[in-house]
């Protein structure tokens, strides 16, 4: 934090805390976004007898590539699910409308979807073989929970 002195009295500036609080924000909502996330397709998965870490799997082809081993690509899902959170996260945060985040984070997931599922990943094998209604139901569960933080911590 940075400060300035006029008359002995010292003036903080006020841009790096609220950079400071909106780059904790993005992180909060990304950790907690990453986590809940994933239950829609995780139910499905469960209820459907399914791999439970096949999406897992084809997230970490994104970085290692297809032919790599089950276990390097499933190390490899951490960083990238890391990185599109936090991306998104970060995005959303910009975006989002003051007023019902949640609702606008939900419909901005459908359109992450959209570009992840339907545009990228539909080039990608393991991600176009996922069961794509619960992975789009993960993005706007994504979206949904991003601006619920978002909205709990702006209030």
């Amino acid at each position: 934090m940075r400060g300035s002195t006029h008359h002995g009295v010292v003036r903080v500036c006020e841009a790096e805390p609220m950079a400071d609080r909106a780059r904790h924000d993005v992180l909060t909502a990304a950790a907690v976004a990453g986590v809940v996330s994933g239950v829609p397709s995780t139910v499905w998965t469960l209820r459907a007898g399914g791999d439970l870490v096949e999406s897992s799997r084809a997230a970490g082809a994104l970085l290692v590539g297809e032919r790599r081993s089950a276990g390097l690509r499933l190390t490899a899902a951490v960083p990238v699910h890391a990185a599109l959170s936090i991306g998104w996260s970060a995005l959303l945060a910009r975006t989002l409308p003051g007023r019902h985040e949640p609702l606008w984070g939900a419909v901005a997931g459908a359109g992450i979807a959209a570009l992840d599922l339907g545009l990228i990943g539909r080039r990608i094998p393991a991600i176009a073989a996922l069961a794509q209604g619960p992975q789009w139901a993960d993005h706007v569960a994504f979206g949904a929970a991003v601006g619920i933080v978002l909205h709990a911590r702006r209030r």
